[in-house]
């Protein structure tokens, strides 16, 4: 199997579980509280170590304690991080999430605006061995410039358009093959009209594929096949969402490259980012591959087994 090369955004994470947000500003007990990697390109490509795919991430931290831990977090997950540059002087990426009883999150990020966006120094000639390249939009020259070697090569690239990176998607669709859209990127991309129309508008571009994850409504999806679906959401006890979308990325990306067609692409993904809802913080729930066959098996008795 082909690498996959994520270009995007590491932080480290913090996370407080409560029983139910507060009505106001007040002072409330954390029911626990765990420090750990997070970041959605980053956490999308610990979704595809925790699989068994090979995958390397290219990212900036700060050359700081925060950022120590980051490159620690994600090299205990089998992430490749030669090119996880640290800067000096500059802050690491931290976030503050609060996640209540049903699974909802409070999300404050805190990102360094003077960190260097210079992407000269990455090797984008490994891009011409790769299976597939996976931007989360963070990283605007980077993503440019290993997407246009990407589209010279023919190697698959693929977008997680959210909110804070999809207002860049005009500018990257015309080098994409897969866009995958978070509900709220979607409709702020496209106000006005009703998934399929959105979809079918993103298509006329040119891209290959694009859909949106929409939580518990599930995955719906187009492709320039002509094919339309619709990936129900697998039932699972939520106990954190964060992440869920990033491991979502992650997995459809490592599927993509297995060889998979879309709609079992969208299955696999849609199983991973159940999984992951299962534990607290964006990666703790992550899945192997026997743990995702064995959820795929027992969600769906008779089900057809992953193949490449």
């Amino acid at each position: 199997m082909k690498s996959v090369i994520v270009i995007g955004h590491a932080a480290l994470d913090h996370v407080w579980r409560i029983e139910a947000f507060p009505a106001a500003p007040t002072k409330i007990r954390a029911l626990e509280h765990i420090v750990g990697g997070g970041g959605m390109a980053a956490n999308a490509a610990a979704a595809i170590a925790r699989l068994g795919g090979p995958v390397e991430l290219w990212s900036r931290t700060g050359a700081d304690d925060a950022g120590r831990r980051i490159r620690a977090y994600l090299e205990a997950d089998g992430v490749e991080i030669s090119h996880v540059k640290a800067f000096e002087g500059a802050r690491s990426s931290s976030t503050a999430i609060v996640v209540d009883s049903k699974g909802e999150r409070l999300i404050v990020g805190e990102r360094d605006h003077a960190m260097s966006m210079d992407a000269s120094w990455l090797p984008f000639e490994r891009i011409l061995h790769a299976g597939a390249v996976l931007s989360d939009l963070r990283w605007f020259e980077a993503t440019r410039l290993g997407f246009e070697r990407a589209k010279a090569a023919g190697v698959t690239t693929v977008i997680d358009a959210d909110l804070g990176g999809g207002e860049l998607i005009g500018e990257f669709l015309g080098v994409s093959d897969y866009v995958i859209f978070s509900a709220a990127a979607l409709e702020a991309y496209l106000p006005g009209l009703d998934d399929r129309s959105r979809i079918e508008r993103v298509l006329k571009s040119g891209v290959r594929h694009a859909g949106v994850t929409r939580g518990a409504k599930g995955y719906v999806w187009g492709n320039r096949g002509g094919e339309f679906g619709h990936q129900p959401a697998f039932e699972v006890e939520v106990v954190d969402t964060t992440g869920a979308g990033d491991a979502f990325h992650g997995a459809f990306t490592w599927a993509l490259v297995r060889g998979l067609r879309d709609g079992e692409c969208a299955r696999i993904a849609s199983a991973v980012a159940a999984m992951k809802c299962r534990r607290l913080g964006a990666r703790a729930g992550l899945p192997t591959l026997a743990e995702l066959e064995a959820f795929l098996s027992a969600s769906e008795p008779g089900a057809r087994p992953i193949h490449s």
